[in-house]
């Protein structure tokens, strides 16, 4: 069924996204778009949600774009062409979705994460992966450049990284997309779920407020030449400073003792 294709959990304000199609390694048809879309939008809004992971049933991460839908569109009047353009935007419209979700989002990766599936875990804020991850954009093996993915990869990689990826489509090890910058950490299988849990819960106890402002204000400035980023970044402080978060979090370290932060509620502004 459909509604199980992604499972949801919720612990100590961290929401779990489970894909949850392990004899397709998760690959990402048009339901399971749709799916990880709403809930992220969903998860985005939700005050007692303050960081979001996103993990995998199965023996892998997830294979990217089922090949399988896409070869079966072929056989409609215009050869799939509506169907691909369907796919690509909403696939777009999911990865965009993560990057402007206002609460930090976190890829829990083991096994492979190919193509569009290793654009996923780019578009997440942050990635732990097992050291039996494997990460690859191997489009051009079947003649299809990752261009897609390579929008993210592009923009979380070095460029020469990004071109030896997408130009060889070889599947690259854990340690390596470490060294990439393409994950924040590696660990051992057996210790993927807790690493990831602890970096989600150390991030959901900050100031959720704090931690919207951030996020927003990061992939702001990213874009822009660095004069105008300095300005953006210099108003979105001076606001910052006029939260109350902030003076509840500058007191309690001038007074050494722990901050009383404010849980999200429907006027928290980010």
């Amino acid at each position: 069924m459909t509604d199980d294709i992604v499972l949801e959990a919720r612990r100590n304000k961290v929401a779990h996204l489970t894909m949850n199609r392990p004899g397709a390694r998760n690959s990402l048809s048009m339901a399971m778009l749709e799916r990880l879309h709403s809930e992220i939008v969903d998860l985005g809004k939700a005050h007692d949600v303050y960081v979001i992971v996103i993990n995998a049933n199965g023996p892998g991460f997830c294979a990217g774009h089922d090949l399988k839908e896409l070869t079966a569109a072929r056989a409609q009047a215009d050869k799939g062409l509506a169907f691909f353009e369907e796919t690509m935007a909403k696939c777009a419209r999911l990865m965009q979705a993560i990057v402007s979700c206002p609460k930090p989002v976190i890829a829990q990766v083991h096994g492979i994460a190919t193509a569009a599936g290793c654009q996923l875990v780019a578009s997440c804020d942050l990635a732990v992966a097992a050291d039996n991850a494997r990460f690859a954009t191997p489009g051009v093996n079947i003649g299809l450049f990752c261009s897609t993915p390579m929008v993210a990869l592009s923009r979380n990689v070095s460029r020469k990284a990004a071109m030896e990826m997408l130009l060889t489509g070889d599947m690259i090890p854990a340690d390596q997309a470490l060294q990439f910058g393409l994950v924040n950490k590696v660990v051992t299988a057996g210790e993927l779920e807790a690493a990831t849990n602890a970096l989600a819960n150390k991030i959901a106890a900050k100031a959720p407020a704090t931690l919207l402002i951030g996020k927003e204000a990061f992939y702001h400035q990213i874009e822009m030449p660095l004069v105008d980023a300095y300005d953006h970044a210099s108003r979105v402080m001076v606001a910052n400073m006029m939260e109350p978060d902030a003076e509840e979090g500058i007191g309690a370290f001038v007074e050494k003792r722990e901050p009383n932060w404010r849980p999200l509620s429907a006027d928290t502004h980010g």
